[in-house]
């Protein structure tokens, strides 16, 4: 069957278009489309590529300039690394999901089913990569200091931990420790479905990450946390300052 050199142009065209275009929404890049189609332009020249006898190293080597051009056209040379890995994972996750397809021998066939699942690949990708890196972008080692004992837990930064103490404005760490305190602090709070008071206790120091923390309460929580592996809910004032 005779396919014609325009066709797999703008089929390249339009597959690289939306690799970067899901880069794009998965690191929040501010670019322009313009820049975008610009690079998927770039891209494109990789179809002139079955016209010429190439070994595998050269094949690799020109591929490997090409997408480091549509990068840097696409995104600039801030977080190059970053944004080249991404658009490479991506990139793979595609081509190891379309793969996974029984496609036929009919080319114009195999090019349709390619625009027509990519998109919904490239879309289910780009919301697992954001939910993944919004997860775990908040994720933090928590080492609170309390009488000459430490306690070492995972922490996670909660948008809707703003309980903080009444006088002092003192935001409040919520664990799933039990911890002997003589000294406790008691500080009402209020949620959506709930409202009480929980029990709190000062710490010596708390270190989340490398960032220290002295003006902060600890929160004696006593429901269990939904999120994996999480056994400390950092408040959100804590975002600014990490």
């Amino acid at each position: 069957m005779k396919v014609y050199f325009e066709f797999i142009f703008i089929i390249n065209f339009l597959l690289d278009f939306m690799l970067l275009y899901g880069t794009k929404k998965v690191l929040k890049l501010n670019k322009k489309i313009y820049r975008l189609l610009f690079g998927s332009t770039i891209g494109s020249l990789t179809t002139f590529l079955l016209f010429i006898e190439l070994s595998n190293i050269e094949l690799l080597i020109l591929k490997t300039i090409i997408s480091s051009a549509i990068i840097l056209v696409s995104f600039g040379k801030n977080n190059y690394l970053k944004n080249l890995f991404y658009f490479y994972l991506i990139s793979i996750i595609l081509g190891g999901t379309i793969y996974l397809f029984d496609l036929n021998s009919n080319y114009y066939f195999n090019f349709l089913i390619l625009l027509t699942v990519s998109p919904i690949i490239i879309y289910l990708i780009v919301k697992e990569l954001i939910a993944y890196k919004n997860t775990y972008s908040n994720k933090y080692e928590v080492l609170i200091y309390i009488k000459n004992k430490k306690y070492s837990l995972e922490g996670f930064i909660d948008t809707g931990n703003r309980v903080e103490s009444l006088i002092k404005k003192e935001p409040v760490i919520l664990v799933n420790l039990k911890i002997p305190a003589k000294n406790v602090i008691y500080v009402p709070f209020k949620t959506l479905d709930n409202e009480g008071v929980i029990s709190c206790i000062r710490p010596d120091k708390v270190l989340v990450g490398n960032k220290e923390f002295n003006h902060c309460l600890i929160g004696l929580a006593k429901d269990k946390f939904q999120i994996d592996g999480v056994n400390c809910i950092l408040p959100n004032k804590f975002k600014e300052e990490l």
